[in-house]
């Protein structure tokens, strides 16, 4: 997908002064650094002393320990899959090739790379996934836990070719920031992981090319900072590789200051992109967890090397965890909101491994749970390891944190709606918030007023996902549209504009109404937007525990205009729709399950699955993966004088 002059008018349209300026000042080093290249200054008796207690691995559970060694035997055998995309090549790898087109990325001076086009490129994504390194994580994970050194054998491998054959500001591996920052955190708890291997000194701080490597990433991360509009989870993925490495390789002249410099980026961006409730502010639940996991490590490697960090470090995260633990269902699976593109920090673990869990576990260890957190019963290793290096925080009571679990945020627009467990938990997202984070909004979608609903723990109502990112634009528009949610679409338009894949250039506003969770017979919501000016949409919903029914109101008011209201039914779910009832049925743990959905008898109503031409009634899992579901469509008229009154009716 590449860029016209009409995207870079539109993009610079959405940048300030301060930030053209930023841009202008990389664009004339970009230009110096094509034939400055500086080797890495000298270094002698650099060591390696950020090592893990020796009981952090006598923590790790027998089933966790089991997965990761199963994990780490497939990677030896060449086996793994990136974004849906099965891979036989891993035992010794094509840098620079991606599998899914075939093509290879072209060789030059990185910032000439056009790395946006998929002609001539391939798909970035299935590059530059394999070199975060975090399958060698695992490895090396694998070598720390049973000791075969078959396992650093490999690393050292992979790494020592990847060294050779992406030397410094040379390819597609040298232009993104955020590809950098999390390569650098791999690279410093493979060398903690490898420490009983007798090779690790010689393969890292032994070595001049691994010294010249770590040197020159840090050396474009200072130099290159995302800035402004860009300023989301990017910026934070570079800080936090920064600061990690110049804490655990803390060998050059520059240490001191890339580390402190880090720690302030750091710290002011952990801030900014987080609401004081605790979600992250791109509203998009992956991030969250990509953000919450790059602070835990982080955290980790200033505790290990003594660096003090701002006590407001701890709290975003502490509330990040907090609010985590808040907004997940019975089954620990958090809202599916905005993009999504499978993005982890630190990976130490096997196949099977419950994220969201993990993170929760990480938070009981470091911050300690409050008595209405939900019971992980999961078991992960990377949760002993952190927790081994992070300092526990303050559990003495004088940091404010909720005394109940909260359902309303009301910074983020986000209202959980849900019924007790022990009667099969029914689970609402409502959305009233902002569309996304920062002038570009990048990772945000048209969503605006859309419910998620959830049958214990299975997606009945569901967001259906990301998909894609680059290379396919008829796909990257239809997940992030509004006729992708399960909202109401004005005359065959989003509610907000987009200028781009990852640009909006209109933001719809919502404000919520209502939103009363106190009442635990009904709870009750309600929210308007103005993305259809002058016409403003208005959803009322309403959860009554005792009947398990899901009333949700639309409103339209202003002139007459065309409606599409979409109800996107999970993957599990089937429909049988007749006139304007669906009965929907699936199977949870053996048993089956159903539910009535009694939709607007003003619309015209048709059940659509898995089209393409133009794409509709699709759900993508994770990125890059995306299987036929059932989107139930009305289509029909609103004139102001009626809503339109959809019932969603649990059975059993």
């Amino acid at each position: 997908m590449t860029m016209n002059a009409g995207w870079y008018l539109r993009r610079l349209s959405r940048m300030g002064p301060r930030e053209v300026g930023g841009r202008a000042v990389d664009a004339v080093r970009r230009r110096r650094w094509r034939s400055a290249r500086p080797d890495c200054p000298s270094v002698t008796g650099a060591r390696f002393t950020a090592v893990l207690p020796a009981q952090a691995f006598a923590a790790v559970s027998p089933d966790a320990a089991k997965r990761l060694v199963a994990e780490a035997d497939r990677l030896m055998e060449g086996h793994a899959e990136f974004f849906g995309v099965a891979r036989h090549d891993l035992a010794d790898p094509d840098w620079w090739c991606d599998p899914k087109t075939g093509r290879r990325a072209p060789w030059g001076y990185a910032f000439d790379v056009p790395y946006r086009d998929e002609d001539a490129v391939g798909d970035i994504k299935q590059i530059w996934e394999p070199s975060r390194h975090q399958y060698l994580t695992v490895l090396a994970a694998a070598y720390a836990l049973t000791g075969n050194e078959r396992y650093a054998e490999r690393v050292a491998q992979h790494l020592r070719s990847w060294w050779t054959a992406n030397p410094p500001l040379r390819g597609v591996h040298w232009i993104s920031g955020i590809e950098l920052g999390i390569r650098l955190l791999s690279w410093v708890w493979i060398r903690r992981l490898l420490d009983g291997w007798p090779g690790a000194a010689g393969l890292f701080e032994g070595n001049p090319v691994a010294r010249n490597q770590i040197w020159h990433h840090q050396r474009w991360l200072a130099a290159f900072p995302s800035r402004g509009s860009s300023a989301n989870n990017h910026v934070i993925a570079e800080a936090a590789g920064q600061f990690a490495a110049a804490c655990a390789f803390g060998w050059f002249s520059s240490s001191a200051r890339w580390r402190a410099d880090a720690l302030r980026s750091l710290e002011r961006h952990l801030r900014s992109n987080t609401f004081p409730s605790g979600l992250n502010r791109e509203l998009a639940t992956e991030y969250h967890g990509l953000v919450l996991e790059l602070g835990l490590a982080a955290l980790a490697e200033a505790d290990a090397a003594g660096v003090p960090v701002p006590a407001s470090v701890r709290l975003v995260l502490l509330r990040m965890t907090d609010a985590l633990a808040a907004v997940v269902d019975n089954r620990l699976r958090p809202p599916r909101q905005g993009d999504a593109d499978d993005g982890h920090g630190l990976v130490v673990d096997g196949a099977g491994t419950d994220r969201w869990a993990s993170l929760l576990a990480t938070g009981d260890a470091v911050f300690g749970p409050r008595a209405w957190w939900p019971v992980v019963t999961g078991t992960d290793v990377r949760t002993p390891l952190l927790a081994a290096l992070i300092r526990p925080y303050a559990k003495n009571g004088t940091v404010p944190r909720p005394s109940s679990r909260p359902a309303q945020f009301a910074d983020a627009g986000m209202t959980i709606l849900r019924t007790p467990e022990e009667t099969g938990e029914i689970w609402c997202r409502c959305d009233g918030g902002p569309h996304g984070f920062l002038s570009i909004a990048a990772h945000a979608h048209a969503d605006a007023l859309s419910v998620e609903v959830r049958h214990d723990g299975v997606d009945v109502l569901a967001d259906p996902g990301t998909y894609c990112y680059h290379g396919q634009p008829e796909w990257r528009q239809y997940f992030r549209s509004t006729l992708g949610h399960n909202t109401l679409e004005l005359d065959g338009g989003d509610q907000s504009v987009s200028g781009g894949p990852f640009l909006w250039t209109r933001h719809a506003r919502s404000r919520v109404l209502v939103a009363d969770t106190s009442d635990e017979g009904v709870a009750r919501w309600c929210a308007e937007h103005d993305g259809y000016e002058p016409s403003v949409h208005r959803r009322r919903v309403e959860l009554i525990a005792a009947a398990k029914e899901l009333r949700v109101v639309d409103e339209v008011r202003g002139d007459r205009r065309a409606v599409r209201l979409a109800f996107h039914l999970g993957p599990a779910i089937t429909a049988d729709l007749v006139e304007n009832r669906a009965v929907l049925t699936w199977t949870r743990d053996g048993e089956d399950r159903s539910a009535e959905l009694d939709l607007p008898g003003q619309l015209t109503w048709r059940a659509r699955r898995g089209e393409t031409n133009p794409p509709l009634g699709w759900y993508s899992a994770g990125f890059g993966r995306k299987e036929p579901t059932t989107t139930l469509v009305g289509t029909g008229f609103a004139d102001g004088a009626q809503g339109f009154t959809t019932v969603l009716r649990f059975h059993g």
